[in-house]
Parts: structure tokens; C-alpha cells; sequence
């Protein structure tokens, strides 16, 4: 989909559709002044007669509007201006797409930015290229359609490239998600991972099976067993910084679908579990956009790809694991799968000397619990590198959550037979239990857990987003990325 600027007027513009903003607490200004004065003062009186509230995500729809070349105006809300942030601009412009995606249109105009600064500008153009794409992978009528031409209104080339990127970047996470496991499993995935790593000029290193029994990754392969379908480990590596200097490593579970093993879950639990991997989805779009973005920064991404099936081979409660740094793990739930995979990935990230660690998992049912489905909980050893991810999460206006890691957490995770176990004592605190396996691989290294159980994927549409993969934390690991490499 091009985007591209333009100069010319909301109301001279010829093109299928224009959309302007308005907040909650202000009269229509700039581009929404315009398009007022040209109807007539039509979008004042739809204001005073509370038609337009101005909140947040909005939509009016003005069909045919007079004095104006295109064929429709779409108004947006902002809600109050004090409150106006990337966030707000994202969703908005995405909510703006969105409504407009429901039937083909050859040129939609953004006027939107007026005084909007570049980082607001560069959220807005990743949102309008967010929003008018779907979960319709398969559907033999679309339902959601691109426009084949985006133009934008007073943004700079620097916030348009950015904003392609990272809306590119996103929709690249949401696709993988979408897609049904027989088609992306731990080998297609790989191959995902090395066309992105040919198109931006990342290295990558992929792990077959022999490669991980040779690296002795025995939690990993404990999980593959049951699959007839083989696991992968994906290595990616962008050095846009100065050599030496030690990386950020962003780890993400990749299980490409999860039955739960022996521990089998119900049918409603199993329906979506396509979105296992989107942790990996998330590390992939991450990199392919600070590759695109040429960030002064070192970064690697690891994925852990594998399916949890159930067969005769498959893992057993009561089974012992020694993961490839050499810890014991007694098995007692094979759906608590996810952990055990990261585990070894960790493991491998290590041998990389980070500085840093980020994982990000759809690990567990109890966060959602904790957290609900729009919030992502945070975890992390090491509290001023936890703060830096949460101030970049809400910087783009990505929920988090800091959740505690006191010390007995970590005693509900000791074994009787081996070193630790893959699940706490009792369902309570279940977040915080994962968590607290999950740190007993990092070797002390700054490290933060993101639980994205809940955000990473929709069972509904919001007014901005379609349902299935939401994408969502692409931006918030870019962000981390530009604020270490600045």
C-alpha cells in the first residue's frame, strides 16, 4: 500500500475519502476548519447537536460533502486534548482505516496531523496502515480492503517512512498469528523468519533437530516430541551498533499450536491456540522493523519453535528434564509447556552476552485472570530495566503491568526429585510462578517477562482493530530499541 504526502487541501483533494480530527473540548481546527467552512459550518452544527462528541474513536461518516472534491469525509474522534498522545494518534488513524476498509477505494487522504508532532505523526500513519487489514486470510469474499493509495497531510518524509515500518512490521506479526497451524508450523516459520532476515539484511542462524539435540536442549525437545512436525530455534542478529558493544536480546516463544500435551485442554481452550507463537510473531516483527529502521543499536531476536502434540512420544507428567543449562525440571503439567521452551532459548541467548533480556510468551490463562485481556503483565529482575520497558510500552500507548516477584514465589517452584518444577503449588499466582522458573535462566542478567496472554490476540474487533493477532508490543520492542540506541 503507497503512502506518501501531499499538499493539497482536504477540500481540493480529489479522492475517495478525506478524514480530519476533532478533540472532545476543542472546536474543529485546521483541516477540520476547512472541511467546517467548506460545508457550510455542517460539522459546527453536528457538534452542537451532539451528532460529534470528539471522543476517542468516534466515527461520523459524511457522504457526498458539499464544496469538497472527495466523495466522502470521515470525522474522528480525539477525545480531550490534554490526554492526546501516540497512543491516541495510533488508534485513532487506525479506527479512521478501519471504517473505511469495508469496501475497495483507490485514495483515502489523512489530514490529521496538524499539529500533531513527528512521533504522533509516525503513530498515526502506522495505525491507518494497521487498521484496514483483517484476520480475512481465507475468506473467498474480503471483507477488509487496503486503499491503493494513502496520502498524508503535514507529515515529514522521516514520519511516513518510520510509520510504514512499523505498521508493515505489525501487520507482518498479526499475519503470522492469523495464520492456521497447518501452515505455520516450527519449519514454515524458520522460513518466514529467513525471507525477512534476506529482505532487511539481518544474519540468522536456524537450529534443526540434530542442531538442538547437539546444543542439548532437552526441555525444548521434550516439548517437540509429541509432534510429528520437526522443532526449530531461529537466530537473528542486527548489528546497527558500534561492534562490541553487547546486544539486546529479545526472546519469544514459538508454539505454532498448543494442544496441551497430555494435560489436554478442552475444546474452548484449544480453539485459539494458533496463537501460541505470538511471542515469536512479535520478536520477528520486531526485528524486521529496527532492521528497516537502521537503528544505531546491536540487537539479537531468538525464537523457540515447536508444536505441543499428543502422541506416544509425547512428554509425560512425572517426566525429568535437564535443559540445556544443565537444571533438573519435574514435569506435572504438560500444558505449562511454554516455560519449558524459553527455558533453553535463554539458555542460547546467553552464550550471546546480552545486556539484556526481554521474553515475551502467551504464557499463561492466569494473567489474563490478573490483568484482563488488554494489559500485558510485566515481570522482571531488575527494576530500572522493568521501568524502561514499561515507559516505552506506554510511551506508544501499549498497556502494561509491573506484577511482584517476591522471593516465596519461588519457593512454590522447588521439586523433591529434580531442582524445580514447571508449575507452582496450587493455581494461585500462576503469572508470578512462570515467571519465577523463567528467572532461574537468565544467570542474573536484566531481564523482563512480558506475559502477553491476553492482548496478543482478539476474540472481538475493537473500532480500530479487526480480531485474531493484534500485533500487538511490535512497537513497544522497536521503542525499547530507539530509547537504548539514543
Amino acid at each position: 500500500m503507497p503512502v506518501s504526502a501531499t499538499s493539497v487541501s482536504v477540500t481540493q483533494l480529489e479522492a475517495d475519502a478525506v478524514v480530519v480530527a476533532v478533540y472532545a473540548d476543542s472546536p474543529p481546527a485546521g483541516a477540520a476548519a476547512e472541511l467546517d467552512k467548506a460545508t457550510g459550518g455542517l460539522l459546527s452544527r453536528l457538534i452542537e447537536r451532539k451528532e460529534i462528541s470528539g471522543k476517542k474513536n468516534e466515527i461520523t461518516t459524511i457522504l457526498g460533502p458539499a464544496g469538497v472534491k472527495a466523495h466522502t469525509a470521515v470525522v474522528v474522534g480525539l477525545g480531550p486534548k490534554d490526554s492526546f498522545d501516540r497512543g491516541v494518534a495510533f488508534r485513532a488513524a487506525a479506527t479512521a482505516s478501519k471504517s473505511l476498509a469495508g469496501k475497495e477505494r483507490a485514495k483515502v487522504g489523512y489530514y490529521l496531523a496538524d499539529d500533531w508532532s513527528p512521533e504522533q505523526a509516525e503513530s498515526g500513519v502506522a495505525g491507518s496502515i494497521v487498521g484496514c487489514v483483517g484476520q480475512d486470510l481465507y475468506k473467498s469474499k474480503k471483507k477488509h480492503f487496503p486503499p491503493g493509495e494513502t496520502l498524508w497531510s503535514r507529515v515529514d518524509k522521516g514520519a511516513l517512512a518510520s510509520g510504514t515500518i512499523l505498521g508493515d512490521a505489525q501487520n507482518l506479526t498479526r499475519r503470522l498469528v492469523n495464520e492456521p497451524p497447518s501452515e505455520i508450523y516450527p519449519e514454515s516459520f524458520a522460513n518466514e523468519a529467513v525471507r525477512v532476515a534476506e529482505e532487511c539484511g539481518l544474519a540468522i542462524e536456524v537450529w534443526d533437530l540434530a542442531r538442538l539435540e547437539a546444543e542439548r536442549c532437552g526441555s525444548l525437545l521434550a516439548v517437540a516430541r509429541g509432534s510429528d512436525r520437526e522443532p526449530r530455534l531461529v537466530i537473528l542478529k542486527y548489528n546497527g551498533g558500534k561492534e562490541g558493544d553487547a546486544p539486546l536480546a529479545l526472546i519469544g516463544k514459538g508454539v505454532t499450536f498448543d494442544s496441551g500435551g497430555l494435560s489436554i485442554k478442552p475444546n474452548d481452550g484449544m480453539v485459539t491456540m494458533k496463537c501460541d507463537m505470538a511471542g515469536a510473531a512479535t520478536v520477528l516483527g520486531a526485528m524486521q522493523a529496527i532492521a528497516r529502521l537502521k537503528l544505531p543499536v546491536n540487537v539479537i531476536g531468538l525464537v523457540g519453535l515447536v508444536e505441543n502434540m499428543l502422541s506416544g512420544s509425547s512428554y509425560k507428567l512425572g517426566d525429568v528434564l535437564r535443559a540445556r543449562s544443565g537444571k533438573t525440571i519435574e514435569v506435572l503439567n504438560t500444558d505449562a509447556e511454554g516455560r519449558l521452551v524459553l527455558a533453553d532459548v535463554l539458555d542460547v541467548a546467553l552464550q550471546h552476552n546480552p545486556s539484556r533480556l526481554i521474553d515475551l510468551a502467551t504464557l499463561t490463562g492466569a494473567c489474563v485472570v490478573a490483568l484482563g485481556n488488554d494489559v500485558a503483565g510485566l515481570m522482571t529482575n531488575n527494576q530500572p530495566w522493568c521501568d524502561a520497558v514499561s515507559q516505552a510500552a506506554g510511551s506508544v500507548g501499549e498497556q502494561v503491568w509491573q506484577l511482584p516477584m517476591f522471593a516465596e514465589y519461588g519457593e512454590q517452584i522447588k521439586s523433591e526429585v529434580a531442582d524445580i518444577k514447571n508449575v507452582g503449588a496450587g493455581r494461585w499466582g500462576g503469572a508470578i510462578t512462570a515467571g519465577k522458573f523463567l528467572e532461574e535462566f537468565v544467570d542474573g542478567k536484566p531481564w523482563v517477562h512480558m506475559d502477553i496472554a491476553g492482548p496478543a490476540f482478539l476474540d472481538s474487533s475493537k473500532p480500530f482493530l479487526d480480531a485474531g493477532g493484534s500485533g500487538a508490543y511490535v512497537r513497544t520492542l522497536v521503542e525499547v530499541a530507539r530509547v537504548g540506541s539514543s
